[in-house]
């Protein structure tokens, strides 16, 4: 019977991190510089690699679909927490939370699976050489990136369901700077166990099948490293997944620690700055990751530069 009086809410509001004018002005600075980096970084990323003939490889290819994915989510989130730290009042109406948790959720799972992707990719490359260009084949290639986009959509959409079950009357009050579907299901003043299953379900599914793939593809690699005899071959073979492990670490490293106690991190303000490094920060650092430690990244931007 109360819900049946309930007025669904038609915007939320986003409590962000702090009401004092001075300290959101040098938050807006703290975040502003990281979107730049990530917009020029990815984008760069995407723009090299389509200019350079020797990057146009399997895992390039992963690469350039990271750093869109990367792109992507960023600006689902950056540039709503960039105004709302330079207004007085921080609304977001309905349909624009809506499609924040279907962006986010959709993105999020994408990209595990890109980088799933790209460690088997590197698990055929080192523990298979022979076969990677038959495994590996262009055709392989689109039907894993399009494969991780589907279980993306899939993500997506099955969180955009949960909200749409769930009811918001009592409050409107997000204790965070985005709409996060954890977030949403705490609000909720109705019944969440259908929104729970939804959320305990697709972290299971995706969430687990990917971080296994990434695993089972890393402990083959490690064996197959310590079975050369050289330490040169060693070093040679491992150097070509130093990037995508340090990418795997940080991504997953963040991703677990926002989701660990997924009903408390949105009340806490330690978890705030967990949610940054995980929506703010990791887009920020991939490009930066493969730029800087990769050898053919930045042979290619010297050749596009003609640099000597």
């Amino acid at each position: 019977m109360a819900q049946s009086n309930c007025t669904q809410v038609t915007q939320f509001s986003l409590t962000g991190f702090t009401e004092d004018p001075v300290t959101q002005l040098n938050l807006f600075l703290l975040f502003l510089l990281p979107y730049l980096v990530t917009i020029v970084g990815n984008l760069g990323i995407i723009i090299l690699i389509r200019a350079s003939p020797h990057l146009h490889s399997p895992m390039y290819y992963f690469l350039s679909n990271l750093a869109f994915v990367d792109l992507c989510s960023s600006t689902v989130i950056t540039p709503k927490l960039l105004v709302d730290l330079m207004s007085e009042k921080k609304r977001i109406a309905y349909a624009g939370c809506v499609t924040q948790v279907f962006l986010f959720d959709f993105l999020g799972v994408s990209e595990s699976f890109l980088l799933a992707s790209m460690a088997y990719d590197r698990y055929v490359a080192i523990c298979h050489p022979l076969l990677y260009p038959l495994v590996m084949s262009p055709k392989c290639c689109f039907q894993m990136v399009t494969g991780s986009y589907l279980m993306g959509l899939t993500n997506g959409v099955g969180q955009t369901i949960s909200m749409s079950t769930l009811s918001f009357c009592s409050s409107s009050a997000i204790d965070l700077f985005f709409c996060d579907i954890s977030a949403l299901i705490s609000l909720s003043t109705s019944d969440t166990t259908l929104s729970h299953i939804i959320l305990t379900t697709a972290a299971s599914l995706f969430g687990v099948s990917s971080s296994l793939v990434v695993l089972l593809s890393y402990v083959a690699i490690i064996a197959t490293i310590l079975s050369i005899n050289s330490a040169e071959g060693k070093s040679k073979a491992f150097s070509t997944c130093t990037s995508h492990l340090t990418t795997v670490s940080i991504f997953y490293g963040a991703s677990f620690f926002m989701y660990l106690f997924p009903s408390s991190h949105s009340s806490r303000g330690a978890d705030k700055w967990a949610v940054v490094l995980y929506a703010v920060v990791t887009p920020m650092l991939n490009p930066l990751i493969y730029s800087l430690r990769n050898k053919e990244v930045k042979e290619a931007l010297r050749r596009l530069l003609k640099i000597k």
